[in-house]
């Protein structure tokens, strides 16, 4: 199917809730989120995992059908997180010794740890998205961590400085993508959260990094920004260090966290020549919203952003919820949206 040409199409930001039967949610939630393997977390042998996971993507791509949404993801039900699946296939990393990233927190965090230079030796999610394509007729989306977010999650051993390894992890993740369009996949999306975290080096380097991996990328992008999941991150800012810098990608679409928060959409005019994903479902509370609630936050998007740049979606990925929960937020996104749609439309 193609890109969606209605007002408001809904998406996800990525990840869906993985059933019970499949992860020990009390092991996934110690790792916090992995950077490194947490093979730990699977319930199933490791010769019905494939089977399983496949069974559970089905699972994630039906709910999100079912509950409106336009632009599907394959819930990323493969993966222990966001990102860690990616960052260790790549060479150059030696995942029997990791190393250690201290947070601003103060925790200390097992992540890759670069030996050597970084090399995409082969396709990791093409699988994912194949699969995807096979099993829906709406549109689709496709996730990968971005190069600048792999860079602060890695203990650099081998490069003169973090810049240089990300270039190349910005060459690795661009590989991966091209290939990943082949597969006929609509959307193409980037998470880049610690662009708000290290703002300086994401000045520095960071949008460089971001179009270098995107570069000779066809159809709508995505670079996606966010505080960190609600159920890792409880105390959130009411505003991004770094935002207005990504009116410098190439990226066709910004994503932002804005519901929990409660965020100033304001800071959106500086995103002026891009189409928005708006985060529009608090997913802090475990209460699902009403189709009332996020057609109001819809609203308030509107103010700044035009109704024909604007796409309704979940602050951040919503593994860690629960999936009674995440598909009552998802209904109602839905039906949020339909209810603005139908005010434009008069």
């Amino acid at each position: 199917m193609t890109y969606p040409t209605h007002l408001l199409p809904t998406t996800v930001v990525g990840s869906c809730p993985q059933p019970d039967w499949l992860v020990d949610r009390a092991r996934l939630q110690s790792h916090g989120v992995p950077r490194t393997h947490a093979q730990d977390m699977w319930r199933v042998r490791p010769e019905w995992l494939e089977q399983a996971q496949n069974d559970a993507t089905i699972l994630a791509i039906r709910e999100m059908e079912r509950a409106g949404i336009d632009i599907v993801t394959d819930g990323e039900i493969r993966r222990e997180s966001y990102s860690n699946r990616f960052a260790l296939a790549l060479e150059g990393i030696d995942e029997t010794q990791p190393g250690q990233v201290r947070s601003q927190s103060g925790r200390t965090t097992p992540v890759p740890r670069v030996v050597g230079k970084i090399r995409r030796t082969g396709p990791v999610e093409r699988m994912d998205a194949a699969f995807l394509l096979r099993n829906t007729d709406k549109a689709t989306k496709i996730t990968l961590p971005g190069p600048f977010t792999l860079s602060q999650q890695a203990q650099n051993e081998y490069y003169r400085d973090d810049e240089e390894m990300a270039m190349d992890y910005a060459v690795a993740v661009n590989e991966e993508l091209l290939d990943l369009k082949a597969t006929g996949v609509d959307v193409i999306q980037l998470d880049e959260p610690w662009v708000r975290t290290a703002p300086d080096k994401a000045s520095r380097y960071g949008i460089r990094a971001i179009n270098r991996a995107l570069q000779g990328i066809p159809g709508p992008t995505v670079v996606h920004i966010c505080f960190g999941y609600a159920a890792v991150v409880a105390n959130k800012p009411s505003g991004y260090s770094f935002l207005p810098q990504l009116a410098d990608t190439v990226a066709e679409q910004i994503s932002i966290e804005a519901a929990q928060p409660r965020l100033d959409l304001g800071v959106l005019r500086d995103l002026a020549g891009k189409r928005i994903m708006l985060g529009v479902l608090d997913l802090g509370d475990p209460v699902v919203e009403t189709a009332d609630t996020v057609a109001a936050r819809i609203r308030d998007g509107l103010r700044y952003v035009d109704p024909s740049r604007l796409i309704p979606a979940p602050d951040c990925g919503m593994k860690y919820l629960d999936r009674q929960t995440a598909f009552g937020k998802l209904k109602a996104m839905a039906e949020g949206a339909a209810i603005v749609r139908r005010e434009l439309a008069g």
